[in-house]
């Protein structure tokens, strides 16, 4: 063998060599937490990464997940619903309706369970449910994987986001719940009123808003917060204004859906659901987790005379021996205004979050 020929032979085996071992380095992805929120809890085996979060965005429109190409996770989870449908109940690819209300993705990366019955302890096991559910997506993972792989875009993304040839459900569940966690919802009206009364500087926008909050609406968050008027604050409250816990809120005296207590077998959970954020109610109706409220009205209606008793009835709900808080018109138009400085429109309109 030639000295040249050596040479020639030594050179490509060692750029080969360095081909089969490029390694891409993840871009940190860096969260926009608004000042008055508390940080958001990251698992160690999925951090935030740029390139993640763009996979995750691209699979959340994916309709290649679904078992005939028709379905993605946006189909019951729209932006400018708040990640909602409108439906009472979503509509699987084979025509069957489930029976809970689609629930919206606001702030989930703060959430410490997912459902409305809390089987699902992290948001990317949340993520691996509806692929496989055969009233949802009806896909198997398997086969969603396979023709993910038949994708050169998506091989070369998911190489990019985790360092994997061979990809598999768990790295898109990550990707998916990297992307879900970029969805905060923090510029509301209310946020104003929270960072207000809660000592915050206001941006020179947020003061421009803030000159905007009507006596009404400051009447409604007074109403909300007190004990003797709607009574809200001990199921929402703080900037995310939701509590992380269970709740029977007194739709029913006897259960048709067991909630919770179907997931722990435990009596005393039975018709406890998880209590969801208000954040954007104004864009997340029908209400409850089986969308029976279609209006906000009716929803302040039945806190106020619609509480029916059973054993697992909320303590903290204080006025359910006569049905409810009570309010009159006043109070209840009061309290509608307050809610609807939840509404978040530049979270509904972001560009980032849509495909």
């Amino acid at each position: 063998m030639t000295k040249e020929i050596y040479f020639i032979l030594s050179l490509f085996l060692l750029v080969a060599c360095r081909k089969d071992n490029i390694h891409y380095q993840q871009t940190p992805y860096i969260l926009k937490i608004p000042s008055h929120f508390p940080p958001m809890p990251i698992p160690e085996d999925n951090p935030m990464t740029v390139e993640g979060v763009e996979l995750g965005k691209k699979l959340f429109y994916e309709k290649k997940l679904s078992g005939d190409n028709t379905m993605s996770c946006a189909s019951c989870h729209a932006p400018d619903k708040s990640f909602t449908d409108g439906q009472q109940f979503s509509e699987g690819i084979d025509g069957i309706f489930g029976t809970r209300n689609s629930m919206a993705l606001i702030n989930l990366g703060w959430n410490k369970f997912f459902f409305w019955d809390g089987r699902a302890k992290t948001l990317e096991e949340q993520i691996l449910e509806p692929v496989t559910n055969p009233i949802e997506m009806h896909e198997e993972w398997k086969n969603a994987v396979e023709e993910l792989s038949e994708d050169e875009v998506y091989r070369n993304m998911f190489y990019r986001a985790f360092n994997v040839v061979q990809f598999d459900s768990t790295h898109v569940s990550k990707a998916i719940a990297q992307f879900i966690r970029t969805m905060i919802s923090g510029q509301s009206k209310f946020d104003v009123m929270y960072k207000y009364l809660n000592n915050y500087t206001l941006t020179p926008e947020e003061q421009l808003v803030y000159t905007t909050i009507t006596p009404e609406e400051w009447a409604g968050y007074d109403l909300f917060n007190n004990l003797n008027g709607a009574d809200c604050f001990h199921c929402h409250n703080g900037p995310l204004m939701q509590v992380q816990r269970f709740s029977n809120n007194g739709l029913d005296a006897t259960f048709t859906d067991l909630g919770r207590g179907g997931v722990t077998q435990n009596p005393n959970d039975n018709g406890k659901f998880k209590i969801p954020t208000l954040r954007n109610i104004g864009f997340t109706a029908p209400y409850m987790h089986d969308g029976r409220f279609n209006t906000i009205d009716e929803v302040i209606n039945h806190y106020s005379h619609g509480i029916q008793m059973s054993s697992t009835l909320d303590p903290l709900i204080e006025f359910a021996f006569q049905g409810g808080v009570q309010l009159d018109v006043q109070e209840k138009d009061l309290l509608k205004a307050f809610l609807n400085t939840l509404n978040d429109t530049a979270f509904i309109n972001n560009p980032e979050f849509k495909e």
